[in-house]
């Protein structure tokens, strides 16, 4: 068989099959593409329309067909790399893998969490703003990325198997990473954030940055992999996720501005909420994961309760964080605006109990459990997001 390519993109096919009396019949057929690449799939169908083959009738059609899919694949290749620049090919390559290794969403919960405890300690403390203290700030939430760039990665490195099944889409799992650049992808995360924390926030907030990395490494790597104890995982993810987050970017802001640590009510109340929150995220997270966990044998809520049972227990936790939040506004009303609080936590819970209808409605199908537990970030935030204003 010969195959040439017109710079249009076209192919002119001729085959010699033996055996088989050659008809002067031509027929048009389409070749649907395998590439698994959709936009690498669009550039084929525009450019690739359809294929002339002369071939007799008699020919057995699981030849012609096999023909078939790997001249599709064969030309879906050369049109997407006569079509664009290589390096420029990786280098987009590379991008969206990397996005995809951060995690994006727990991204946005780690950056939402310090800014909005920043601004709480500003607000409370106006009078002793500097704009000298910008680029110290800057730094804090560049190392707060790294820490969790670090945390989801070596997590990525060790779960590729169950990734494969519950996460295909991530890059390693993909193929579009490969593990030695994850290893020093995350080595470079660690590394570079231990040194902006050690330069700039001295050894106490040092002390509780490496406590970060330590719980997220032993969630993860054997042969301790926490993660594997259903209380032991919620328990690390709480703690990294709500206490440490919020007491350290608290403590580092008021050490920032020349005070020493105190507690005050709003901050107390949102660490409080975030741990219990971040307990209701380390539950819920595995809701999505019940078909790769039980494939690999790892113990979780989720595999052991039903995913039914744990999206009740999962939404019966907020509604607990939500009501308590009315209280305290009702309660405490010189430590909170009641005209913010009261309404934003009532206007929250009303949501969850209509995500968790439409979750039950739907029969926990996975791509609903998927969904709940996307809003369940969405949640997670909003209570940063309306916290400075409280």
């Amino acid at each position: 068989m010969e195959l040439s390519f017109s710079p249009l993109s076209s192919i002119r096919i001729s085959a010699a099959i033996p055996l088989c009396k050659v008809s002067s019949l031509h027929k048009t057929i389409p070749i649907k593409s395998t590439c698994k690449s959709s936009d690498l799939f669009q550039k084929c169908s525009k450019n690739l329309p359809s294929v002339g083959l002369y071939h007799h009738r008699t020919c057995s059609k699981t030849v012609s067909n096999r023909h078939h899919r790997r001249i599709s694949i064969w030309a879906c290749s050369r049109i997407g790399a006569a079509g664009s620049d290589p390096v420029l090919n990786k280098v987009s390559q590379f991008k969206d893998a990397f996005w995809r290794f951060l995690r994006p969403h727990t991204i946005r919960g780690t950056a939402l969490g310090s800014i909005a405890l920043v601004a709480r300690a500003l607000i409370e403390n106006s009078d002793l703003i500097k704009w000298s203290l910008l680029l110290k700030a800057f730094s804090g939430l560049l190392a707060l990325m790294c820490g969790n760039g670090y945390i989801v990665g070596i997590n990525q490195i060790y779960d590729i198997g169950i990734d494969k099944v519950n996460k295909p889409y991530l890059p390693i799992a993909a193929g579009d990473l490969s593990v030695q650049s994850a290893w020093l992808l995350v080595l470079s995360f660690a590394l570079t954030g231990l040194l902006i924390v050690g330069f700039n926030f001295g050894p106490f907030i040092t002390s509780l940055y490496c406590l970060g990395l330590f719980l997220g490494t032993i969630y993860s790597v054997p042969p301790f992999r926490m993660k594997r104890f259903a209380i032991a995982a919620f328990l690390i993810i709480a703690t990294v996720r709500g206490f440490l987050l919020n007491f350290g970017v608290y403590y580092a802001t008021r050490a920032a501005l020349g005070l020493t640590f105190e507690w005050s009510l709003p901050v107390a109340f949102i660490t409080t909420f975030v741990t219990l929150f971040a307990l209701v995220i380390a539950i819920t997270k595995d809701l999505p994961d019940v078909e790769g966990d039980r494939k690999f044998q790892i113990s979780t809520l989720a595999t052991k309760l039903g995913v039914r049972n744990i999206a009740f227990l999962g939404s019966g936790l907020l509604l607990v964080n939500y009501i308590g939040s009315i209280l305290v506004a009702v309660y405490m009303p010189q430590a909170f605006r009641r005209s913010i609080m009261i309404p934003a936590h009532t206007i929250l819970a009303l949501c969850l109990i209509f995500q968790a209808w439409i979750l039950e409605q739907a029969n926990y199908t996975k791509e609903a459990i998927s969904a709940f537990y996307r809003f369940i970030w969405n949640l997670f935030y909003a209570e940063y997001i309306i916290f400075p204003f409280l």
